[in-house]
């Protein structure tokens, strides 16, 4: 599991891309066979890819977390991007589809991934955060997400965000997850912008073409900068920055959140015009 540490908006001023995206953005989290975490000092929030394939892959233990298992102070929110895949947590299964999810409630010891065909893998995304109460597993589809529309074909920005983990949905302690889908034709995400001083922010690119990518925007609105993000790639967003992005071709993301709240609209807006 990678560490990765904050970065205070004064300096990240100073950062060149390489520094940039060696502090912010995750590649090679979806490799065939294996676990790859990071965990970062954002609300020491954890994210990354399970990618089973012809053998099941049980959740490990990490000494960074000086706990007994992996969920002893923590919970977990799944989505699965791939193909039909199967959770098993402490001997319950969970059959997972194509963007199901499955929330784990702290405390849980024993949580195994596999692949229904070897042939047709699932992938499954991860984020977690600490938790301090306990709360039921839940496994849930796209039909039983609160389903917001938003943006225009006109500003190239209409899109469908499917709220899971949340307030009003699947209960948590403290993590906020769900999926935002840009229809075709349309490639812009979460702009105008804004930032949300209370809880950091990880955005997980997927289902976009290997021969295109997203500009992602972040950084405090007035000291704007850019990543280039790829098919399966994520970026962290701290508190203080903006999370925006433009892709050459529409995209789904991931988003996941941890903090002060869990309330999806305690956000605080940026107007075009103060961008820079």
């Amino acid at each position: 599991m990678e560490i990765r540490y904050a970065a205070h908006p004064q300096d990240v001023k100073s950062y060149d891309t390489a520094r940039l995206r060696a502090e912010f953005h995750s590649g090679n989290l979806m490799v065939s066979g294996e676990i790859n975490l990071v965990y970062t000092h954002y609300d020491r929030f954890i994210y990354g890819g399970v990618f089973p394939v012809w053998e099941p892959l049980s959740l490990p233990n990490y000494d960074a977390l000086k706990a007994d298992y992996f969920l002893e102070r923590r919970e977990l929110g799944i989505i699965n991007v791939g193909w039909k895949g199967k959770v098993t947590v402490d001997g319950e299964e969970f059959e997972l589809q194509n963007l199901d999810v499955l929330y784990i409630g702290k405390g849980k010891k024993e949580i195994t991934f596999e692949s229904i065909d070897p042939n047709s893998p699932a992938k499954f995304y991860l984020n977690s955060s600490p938790a301090h109460q306990s709360f039921p597993t839940v496994k849930a589809t796209k039909e039983d997400a609160n389903i917001v529309d938003l943006g225009t074909q006109v500003a190239a920005n209409k899109r469908t965000i499917y709220q899971f983990i949340h307030e009003d949905g699947i209960q948590s302690c403290q993590l906020v997850m769900g999926v935002t889908e840009l229809k075709a034709g349309n490639i812009w995400n979460t702009f105008p912008p804004h930032t949300h001083d209370r809880r950091m922010e990880v955005y997980f690119y997927f289902d976009l073409p290997n021969d295109q990518i997203v500009m992602h925007f972040m950084g405090q609105p007035q000291e704007t900068r850019h990543l280039a993000v790829k098919n399966e790639e994520a970026v962290i967003s701290p508190p203080w920055s903006i999370h925006a992005g433009a892709g050459t071709s529409n995209y789904k993301f991931i988003w996941g959140m941890a903090g002060e709240n869990k309330s999806f609209s305690d956000m605080d807006g940026v107007p075009l015009q103060d961008v820079l």
